[in-house]
């Protein structure tokens, strides 16, 4: 029978592994989460690669910052604009009057 060389580190190496193992399955449960979370979410394959970035895409760790896609413009009509200013009119009015009075 062959002797097995025991190393003085096999016990540093030993430990190392198991809570890097214990890590990965920490991990592996976050990304199950997320997935979890995204079932019946369709979001394309190149929207994610925007939204975490081109370091992400690349294989390379990335500060992962998600922004929401851009608002539309929201179109007021004449007359909304007009209730508009003529609000904000009336409150410059008044805190210009209590400006006078103080």
């Amino acid at each position: 029978m062959p002797k097995v060389k025991s190393s003085p580190h096999a016990e540093i190496l030993a430990y190392a592994l198991s809570h890097l193992e214990q890590e990965r399955d920490a991990i592996q449960a976050k990304i199950n989460h997320i997935k979890q979370e995204l079932k019946g979410i369709r979001i394309s394959p190149a929207r994610a690669v925007a939204a975490v970035g081109p370091a992400a895409a690349e294989g390379e760790s990335a500060d992962i910052a998600v922004e929401a896609p851009p608002r539309k413009k929201r179109i007021l009509s004449e007359a909304a604009r007009k209730r508009i200013a003529a609000a904000q009119k009336r409150r410059w009015a008044e805190h210009r009057k209590k400006q006078k009075a103080e």
